[in-house]
């Protein structure tokens, strides 16, 4: 049997995803969506932290450089997006987020896409 990082959280968390989905033109911007989710997040009293800032990860960076859309319950990572096609540099942006906040699990989706694909992202390194 295969082991799932997180699996009830992120089973709640991706279905609000679909309802956000559902209910927002596939050309609504991040922070429509963003708020949108929140809203999800907070009826189901599901704890998270929107737009989370990163400390700076190398010397010389400013704060605010690194922005997390969605904290939640400090274990999940979720970045939404709002383009044509998902690129590896998506896929390494949430690989750092959770190497730096070391956690196991980021959740990546694309909500320009017709149909809703979130990624799972796994850090091996990260805490439960």
């Amino acid at each position: 049997m295969a082991y799932l990082v997180h699996p009830e959280l992120s089973y709640q968390v991706v279905g609000i995803l679909y309802e956000a989905h559902n209910e927002v033109s596939r050309f609504s911007s991040e922070q429509e969506i963003g708020d949108i989710i929140a809203l999800r997040l907070k009826i189901v009293g599901i704890p998270f932290v929107r737009e989370f800032n990163l400390q700076p990860i190398h010397r010389g960076e400013h704060n605010g450089r690194h922005r997390v859309d969605f904290l939640i319950e400090d274990k999940i990572v979720l970045e939404i997006k709002t383009k044509k096609f998902l690129t590896k540099e998506d896929y390494y942006q949430v690989q750092r987020y959770l190497k730096h906040l070391n956690l196991k699990l980021g959740i990546l989706v694309n909500f320009r896409d017709e149909r809703l694909h979130p990624k799972r992202i796994l850090n091996s390194v990260g805490k439960e």
